[in-house]
This record gives C-alpha cells, sequence and structure tokens, in this order.
C-alpha cells in the first residue's frame, strides 16, 4: 500500500471485533516504531503489550474511565505506551538542553507511535489512541518503573464499524510560509 494511502485510510476506530491479532503482526507494528528517530539515537520509547483476555479485562476495569473502557472494549490488544525520562532532550551530565526537557521523550515517542499506528494501517489493523487513563493503577499493574512516563495507550484490533475520513484542514489554514 502507498504511504499516502495508507496515512489517508488510518482512522481512530471505538468498535472492535472479538479477533485476535497475530503476534507476528504485532511485533512487525513494534519493530516499524523502532525504525523512528528519536533524540540523538537514545530510543527511550517503550511498550507494554497486553493481550491476555484476563489481564485485558482488569486493566480496562481498573484502569480507564467509562467511556474508554467502552471505546476499547473489543479491542484484543491494548498498547501502553512510556519513554524513559531524562534522556531524549539531555545532556551526559543530565542538564536539559532546552526549555522542552522531557519533552523530547514525548515527541520522539509520538514518532514511535506515529510508525506503528501507519504499520498497523497497512496490515489491515485498526487503532485508537486514549490519553485519558489512570496513571498510578497502570504503573502498579504492569509494575512499570518509575523511569518511565506514562504517556497513552493504543488501542489494537480489527475494526467492527466503518468510519468516514473527517475533514481535514487545509495548507493554507495550518502553514506561514516565508
Amino acid at each position: 500500500m502507498e504511504l499516502d494511502t495508507v496515512i489517508k485510510k488510518r482512522r481512530s476506530i471505538r468498535k472492535y471485533k472479538e479477533q485476535t491479532v497475530d503476534m507476528e503482526l504485532i511485533k512487525q507494528i513494534i519493530e516499524a516504531g523502532i525504525e523512528a528517530p528519536s533524540w540523538k539515537n537514545s530510543q527511550t520509547a517503550r511498550y507494554h503489550i497486553i493481550t491476555s483476555k484476563e489481564i485485558l479485562d482488569a486493566f480496562k476495569n481498573n484502569c480507564l474511565p467509562l467511556f474508554n473502557q467502552e471505546n476499547c472494549k473489543d479491542a484484543p490488544v491494548l498498547v501502553v505506551t512510556t519513554f524513559i525520562k531524562n534522556r531524549s532532550g539531555f545532556e551526559r551530565d543530565g542538564t536539559a538542553c532546552n526549555e522542552l526537557a522531557n519533552g523530547w521523550g514525548c515527541y520522539d515517542l509520538g514518532l514511535h507511535n506515529q510508525n506503528m499506528i501507519l504499520k498497523a494501517t497497512e496490515l489491515g489493523l485498526s487503532t485508537l489512541i486514549m490519553g485519558i487513563r489512570d496513571e498510578n493503577k497502570i504503573r502498579e499493574m504492569l509494575n512499570i518503573p518509575v523511569e518511565e512516563t506514562i504517556v497513552s495507550l493504543i488501542a489494537l484490533g480489527y475494526k467492527d464499524i466503518e468510519v468516514d475520513r473527517p475533514k481535514r484542514k487545509s495548507v493554507e489554514d495550518i502553514c506561514k510560509f516565508y
């Protein structure tokens, strides 16, 4: 599939089929994320992937608000996205390179996540990025170290709904050319 086609085909999906996703596909998606650039090649993105039905159910019930529980109800995979703090955007001595500091970790993770989401789309899978979640409960349930910042969750699975492409702003709406 052409890159432009994948970009335009991608949608945020809130209804999934109860169909498992093959582990090889999940690994291909993660490998696409690994290919993303990062600050000084720091590669601080980390993924905690839940595929066990029992753990998925407990996670959704304990770590997500009701509306996000509903949004990913039948998704067979949840990916918790994190990054290792104080590396991207920092010098070796620990001082921040500029005012963004750990913002660079979020930026790098976003690049990784975008690669993964586009790869999932190319493979016929759908995703939903969720940012509203209970960080403390997630950290406790998955034993995520305090050195990692939990950023978002990505639901992954086969869509059970067709969604129209939302209207997008034009280049002129978002750019200033000098």
